[in-house]
C-alpha cells in the first residue's frame, strides 16, 4: 500500500459537483476498513474501536483472532475521478449487531463491493441478500487471506451468485488491487444500466486515474 498517498490531505476541487457513492460490505473482519484505507486519496475517516474481552460474548471472533479493533459505524474515503466527479467510499461494519445500519448506507448508492473471506463464505450471504433486496448493483471480491484456493465456479455456487455478477480476487492491502476492484464495479454498474440509466451514471470509467 502507498501509505504516503493514503495519508495525504488532498483538498476537494472547487469544480467537483457530482458525488458517486460506493459501499463496501461483507462479514466481520474481511478487510473492508483496509480496502477503504488502501484506495482513499485522503486520510480515511473511520470509527474503529478497540476490541475487548467483553465483546467476545457478543461477536464471534473465533475466525479473526488477530483482530484488535473493529468498525462500529462506518469507514469513509474519497477518490477524485476528474474535475467534476468524485467517488465517496463507505465501509460498512461487519458484525451482526450493526447490520441495522446497512439499509441506510445503501440509500443513494451507485453500487457495492461485497468483500469475501473464502474461509468464511457464509458470512457474506446476508450482504448479498440485502443488496439484491435493494436492487443495488454489486460485485464480489475475494480478499486474499492465504486460505484454501477455490475455483470461481465453486465460490459462485456457494454464494448462489447470478452469472452476470462479476467475481474477482483481490488483496485489500494493495492500492492497485483495490483500485481494480472499483474499476470492475463501475464498469459493471455502467453495463447494468446501459444508456438508459440516470444521468449520474453516465461517467466514464477512469482507468488511468484508478490504475496509478
Amino acid at each position: 500500500m502507498d501509505s504516503a498517498t493514503s495519508d495525504a490531505r488532498t483538498p476537494l476541487g472547487a469544480s467537483a459537483d457530482n458525488g458517486l457513492k460506493i459501499v463496501v460490505v461483507g462479514g466481520f473482519g474481511v478487510g473492508k476498513t483496509t480496502l477503504v484505507r488502501s484506495v482513499s486519496e485522503i486520510r480515511p475517516l473511520n470509527t474503529e474501536e478497540t476490541m475487548t474481552k467483553a465483546g467476545e460474548a457478543v461477536d464471534d471472533i473465533s475466525e479473526v483472532r488477530g483482530k484488535s479493533a473493529t468498525t462500529v459505524a462506518f469507514d469513509f474515503g474519497r477518490i477524485t475521478l476528474d474535475a467534476r466527479n468524485v467517488l465517496y467510499l463507505f465501509g460498512a461494519p461487519g458484525q451482526e449487531r450493526f447490520w441495522f445500519l446497512w439499509d441506510r448506507l445503501f440509500s443513494g448508492t451507485l453500487g457495492a463491493v461485497v468483500l469475501v473471506d473464502t474461509r468464511r463464505i457464509g458470512d457474506s450471504w446476508y450482504a448479498i441478500d440485502r443488496l439484491e433486496h435493494h436492487g443495488t448493483p454489486f460485485i464480489v471480491a475475494c480478499n486474499d487471506f492465504g486460505g484454501p484456493a477455490y475455483a470461481p465456479q465453486q465460490i459462485r455456487e456457494a454464494l448462489d451468485l447470478d452469472p452476470h455478477v462479476p467475481l474477482l480476487d483481490c488483496d485489500a492491502r494493495s492500492r492497485a488491487s483495490a483500485k481494480q476492484v472499483l474499476i470492475t464495479l463501475v464498469e459493471h454498474v455502467k453495463s447494468s444500466y446501459g444508456t438508459q440509466g440516470p444521468a449520474r451514471l453516465q461517467v466514464p470509467v477512469p482507468h488511468q486515474e484508478l490504475a496509478l
